[in-house]
């Protein structure tokens, strides 16, 4: 299934759009990630903890949109876009976009890719 943010895909006619779709989770750091941030944060740079944190909702929120899609019988995503917002002290994370079936355009297009496995942001 293609999960692209253009309008289009190369190669490719849409010939339905089955909708919007989307994926949301709301999270928060857990006591330890916020304690080892909290004194990362007198030293400034990169906070690891809360790095993962947004990795692995962003991933989610993917997995959960692209689910909706194929329950719909989409096989791509296209307009794709990430949102994020804050609810107290809790973050919201989404991920939204049109839900369409595509066929290639000619015997050139290049064959859909297989959903990858996660991959774990570097420690």
């Amino acid at each position: 299934m293609f999960v692209v943010t253009t309008n289009d895909v190369p190669g490719y006619r849409v010939t339905q759009v089955l909708g919007e779709v989307m994926g949301l989770t709301v999270r928060s750091a857990n006591f330890g990630q916020n304690f080892t941030a909290g004194f990362r944060s007198l030293g400034g740079g990169e906070m690891p903890e809360y790095t993962k944190v947004i990795y692995e909702s962003r991933w989610e929120v993917m997995n959960r949109m692209w689910a909706e899609a194929q329950g719909r019988g989409a096989n791509a995503v296209i307009a794709m876009r990430f949102d994020s917002g804050s609810i107290g002290s809790f973050t919201e994370f989404c991920a939204y976009g049109t839900a369409v079936v595509i066929e290639p355009i000619g015997q050139q297009a290049p064959p859909a890719p297989q959903q990858p496995a996660p991959q774990q942001p570097a420690q």
